[in-house]
């Protein structure tokens, strides 16, 4: 018995006390089952010396008197066990379970069977229950459609369901995985032991695993948010202000950081830091993107953010991952707006393209962000056709759609007069009517044109006047002389 006491704690995990009673309750349990009752007998177990003993305790009572021969005995029976013995008083003799038969024999084997059994179940549970939220190592032994079926290292059975499994996960048999224990139920009689490695806890305790400020304390993790496989975002603060926090996470060269993202099958990891100012900590959730302006209705748990028109894209992100993050991350609902200034005023939405552009191909642009034609030309034609999901073909003819009609409205605004084609006189108001001058007929400003006269042209053209008037003069002064001689 002392070596068989020795492998179950060694195997089963069961102690030598726990063991004593669960024999006790066994053998309590067929003597039962037999009897009726067990409570007049005494089973006594001895561990160290490796034997039990089982007494059972009996009224003493006249001679064809005993009702009960389970409970009472005869004064001449007793006195067989104890001359001194008399009426009323307890005799207590030793019962040999060998005595009790075969199937008695085999009952209390069952029944000892499937204590041990419960008892496992019982300790597994509360094992496992004490480590949800904790991270543990698994070879992978079966994979189904649904689940993969891992074994620890007692070959305590585990189940990794797809539900909770990252997109990229390639899984074979025989591999050790890392997964957190997210819950433990009893289902049909069975413990059944769940594991994730999409939960958030299971991010945060591979950071506590790679950076040694966060496990010592310095550092705290204050709010996660997750897409599994794709995009995670992490807050930290840090209780001491020589230490930088996303600088500790990341790592020299990401050499941290690294092995995080390895771990979760290339999961890029934002890791910003966390603020009490709830503008500033929207503010750094939402980044890349650099916001102009943002409103906080804290009563709703919103916040209204202004964008320059080239970060939207950037602040909601590929597939609107980003914002929906950034949501997550801070708890607030985040609706992002342009900021539209004097540049952006002429825009049209893309609403009202709905008689030339099919309804889904506008859907499919805004939820990349785009609600305006100058939004979309902004954009190049190849980064269209990735993100927005579109055929090259459809994309062209959207293109095509946009920018005439930004031609049209400049052929139908106002046409400016090159400089060399404005018109000498500008029709303006009489002096005596107020009313306005004669417009001017074809043809006028081209006259007026060519005979507009530049300065120098006016001063040369008065220094060659006078020349003119001066050489009149003295041609006539000649003349009279003449005439006064022929008189």
């Amino acid at each position: 018995m002392i070596d068989t006491l020795a492998e179950f704690k060694e195997l089963k995990n069961i102690d030598k006390d726990t063991m004593i009673n669960v024999l006790e309750e066994s053998f309590r349990s067929v003597i039962a089952r037999m009897f009726g009752t067990d409570e007049n007998y005494d089973v006594i177990i001895n561990p160290e010396k490796g034997d039990f003993e089982i007494w059972r305790n009996r009224i003493v009572v006249e001679d064809g008197r005993v009702e009960d021969s389970n409970l009472q005995i005869s004064i001449s029976e007793a006195q067989e066990i104890d001359p001194d013995c008399e009426v009323g008083e307890e005799v207590t003799d030793e019962v040999h379970f060998a005595n009790f038969g075969r199937r008695a024999i085999l009952n209390l084997r069952q029944t000892l069977s499937a204590k041990i059994l419960e008892l496992q179940k019982d300790n597994l549970f509360a094992k496992y229950k004490g480590l949800i939220g904790s991270i543990v190592i698994a070879d992978v032994y079966q994979v189904w459609k649904k689940e993969v079926l891992l074994l620890d290292d007692r070959g305590n059975e585990l189940l990794l369901p797809k539900s909770e499994q990252i997109p990229n996960d390639f899984y074979a048999k025989g591999q050790a995985i890392r997964a957190i224990v997210q819950r433990v139920e009893i289902e049909n009689n069975s413990t059944r032991i769940y594991l994730s490695r999409t939960d958030k806890r299971f991010l945060q305790r591979l950071f506590e695993l790679e950076v040694p400020e966060i496990n010592d304390g310095l550092i705290t993790i204050k709010a996660i948010a997750r897409v599994p496989g794709e995009r995670a975002k992490i807050a930290v603060e840090s209780y001491d202000d020589r230490i930088d926090p996303v600088g500790a996470c990341v790592g020299m060269k990401g050499s941290r950081i690294r092995g995080i993202v390895r771990e979760l099958r290339n999961e890029n990891i934002d890791v910003v830091n966390y603020s009490t100012n709830t503008a500033l900590f929207i503010q750094r959730a939402l980044s890349p993107a650099k916001i102009s302006d943002i409103h906080l209705y804290e009563d709703e748990r919103k916040a209204e953010v202004s964008l320059r028109p080239e970060e939207v894209s950037l602040a909601i992100g590929k597939g609107g991952l980003n914002i929906k993050l950034a949501c997550m991350l801070t708890d607030y609902t985040i609706d992002v707006f342009r900021d539209i200034d004097a540049l952006y005023e002429e825009d049209i939405f893309l609403d009202e393209f709905v008689d030339e552009i099919d309804t889904w191909v506008i859907d499919a642009l805004k939820n990349i962000g785009c609600n305006t034609a100058k939004a979309v030309l902004a954009m190049k034609r190849e980064e269209i056709v990735e993100r927005a999901d579109l055929e090259e073909q459809t994309v062209d003819e959207l293109l095509s759609v946009l920018t005439a009609e930004f031609e049209d409205e400049a052929m139908d605004g106002t046409a400016k007069v090159p400089a060399d084609e404005v018109p000498a006189e500008i029709p303006e108001e009489t002096e005596n009517t107020g009313e306005t001058a004669a417009p001017l007929p074809d043809g006028a400003v081209e006259e007026a044109a060519a005979d507009r006269v530049t300065p120098e042209e006016a001063v040369e053209t008065e220094h060659t006047v006078e020349t003119e008037n001066t050489v009149i003069r003295e041609e006539e002064n000649k003349v009279e002389p003449e005439a006064e001689n022929q008189e």
